[in-house]
């Protein structure tokens, strides 16, 4: 079949190169009818270089024998005839044939060296992508990620790669692999072999291997090898292999191991600290009920309540186990988000409820606080969980009175714009600079303004943005400046009317 298609190609060269002598014939003619030109042969080496830079040795060569017959036919006597007699007109045959064979070299290492050139310029652009993207990786996930496109653009096959380690998050194309190719990079991964073959009971064969021989961090990989002879299952393998080595050769000298090993170690602290963070908070919470509770017994006793003095000490008990409870309750919702344990209970409420139920909660922290409310009285319902969506609100209120100065004026808002409801907070307090704003319920992040004046753990708003993220809003907050104030607003999506749920007369 290859044998074939190279007399096909070369054929098809030769009808073109036949093709331009016949139209460098056609322009002769009209020089030898209209000009009488007799001097011109050297014009049938055109046909003769383009041939062989185009199309190959063998079309130049045809180009060059039509030539020379047919610049003898129009330009040596006898004219008009491919009677060769003279030796300049065999000189010339040489002189063409040598021309077309150089020619061709020529074009064929030119168009090489411009193959060769533009696959460098591919690989130098993929393996720069590939290194700004290992670069830019946070987890050894994503770092294996990165490694499996990458050798699938090597190989132009399917390949599967197997970090090394456990893989309890297995990926869908890890799953649909065949038992016996699962049972191959078993084997690979305990070290029995270096690599091997497998029929995967389709009609495929997979090459599995281990990506590098002298570092089993880069993982296993399976490739799949289509549907080869049995013949070439031996040479697919050795080209699959070279490509590999390669690969890994880059992937040492790029130090990725370094950097698989520090995304595990990140991913590895950073599951230790959520579940510090989750065992501490549940600890501390036990003991901290009972000292809240009998700080609030004892704020109510008669007794206590003739002496100013103890009454103050219990306000202040109170007040720090508060404060104490919400940075613990703080720190278990930014446990929750981070490992992505949110799941909203949405239920139709109204949004006053929401609003009225988050000052209820907050009325003693309000009480130095001018609180005026403006709501809309028919608001429509809103599918939210209307736990997550007071607490959100209820961090909003609390910032509001913690950066406003005491007796100044907080107004709560709950209005109908467009497509959404809104429910906001306006104070009159520090306000926001535009770098602050730009930062806004961005984790951990607190003004530089208030960081040494105003305790805080910087989680507040990001709990927030976050939990209203799940019920499909969006937290939004603007400032005129500095020590100006600020609005924070939460926008919630409402149902439409066919889909609100009927209010009957008992409700």
């Amino acid at each position: 079949m290859v044998g074939m298609d190279v007399v096909r190609r070369e054929l098809r060269g030769s009808l073109i190169a036949l093709a331009m002598v016949a139209v460098t014939t056609v322009v002769v003619y009209g020089l030898t009818q209209s000009l009488e030109v007799r001097r011109g042969s050297v014009i049938y080496l055109l046909p003769v270089l383009l041939a062989g830079w185009h199309l190959g040795l063998i079309p130049a060569l045809v180009a060059a024998v039509a030539g020379v017959l047919w610049s003898g036919y129009f330009f040596f006597s006898p004219y008009y005839s491919f009677y060769l007699s003279r030796p300049n007109e065999i000189l010339n045959l040489l002189l063409f044939m040598v021309v077309a064979g150089v020619t061709s070299h020529l074009a064929n290492s030119m168009k090489k060296q411009t193959e060769l050139a533009k696959k460098r310029e591919k690989e130098m652009g993929d393996l720069y992508a590939f290194s700004r993207r290992l670069a830019g990786a946070s987890s050894a996930a994503d770092i294996y990620l990165a490694i499996e496109e990458h050798l699938a653009s090597l190989v132009q096959r399917k390949v599967v790669l197997f970090g090394a380690g456990s893989d309890r998050d297995a990926k869908p194309e890890q799953e649909a692999l065949s038992q016996r190719v699962h049972a191959a990079i078993a084997e690979v991964q305990a070290g029995r072999t270096a690599a091997t073959t497998v029929d995967d009971g389709a009609g495929d064969i997979w090459l599995v291997r281990r990506v590098s021989q002298k570092n089993a961090d880069f993982g296993v990989i399976a490739i799949d090898l289509g549907s080869v002879p049995a013949g070439a299952i031996d040479e697919v393998r050795q080209r699959v292999n070279d490509l590999l080595s390669d690969a890994a050769a880059t992937l040492e000298r790029l130090d990725v191991a370094r950097a698989l090993n520090d995304a595990k170690m990140r991913s590895e602290t950073e599951l230790l600290r959520e579940a510090l963070i989750g065992s501490v908070s549940h600890e501390l919470r036990t003991p901290l009920a009972s000292i809240l509770g009998a700080a609030t017994v004892l704020s109510k006793s008669a007794l206590i309540g003739k002496d100013e003095r103890l009454t103050s000490l219990t306000g202040v008990v109170r007040d720090e186990a508060e404060r104490l409870n919400n940075d613990i309750q703080n720190l278990l919702d930014a446990t929750r988000i981070s490992r992505e344990q949110i799941r909203p209970r949405q239920e139709w409420i109204e949004p006053q409820d929401i609003v009225n139920a988050a000052l209820e909660r907050r009325r003693r922290r309000l009480s130095g606080h001018q609180v005026s409310l403006d709501m809309d009285s028919n608001l429509p319902f809103i599918y939210v969980d209307p736990v997550l969506v007071e607490q959100a609100f209820g961090q909003i209120v609390d910032n509001a009175a913690k950066y406003s100065p005491p007796g100044s004026p907080i107004t709560v808002a709950a209005k109908r714009n467009g497509h959404d409801v809104v429910l906001s907070v306006h104070d009159e307090g520090a306000g926001l600079t535009a770098q602050e704003n730009a930062h806004v319920g961005e984790r951990f992040f607190r003004g530089p303004r208030h960081a040494t004046t105003t305790s805080g753990s910087g989680l507040g708003l990001w709990i927030a943005k976050a939990f209203v993220s799940a019920n499909g809003g969006k937290i939004e907050a603007a400032s005129a400046g500095a020590d100006r104030g600020a609005t924070v607003s939460i926008h919630l999506p409402f149902a439409t009317p066919a889909s609100q749920p009927e209010v009957g007369p008992d409700d």
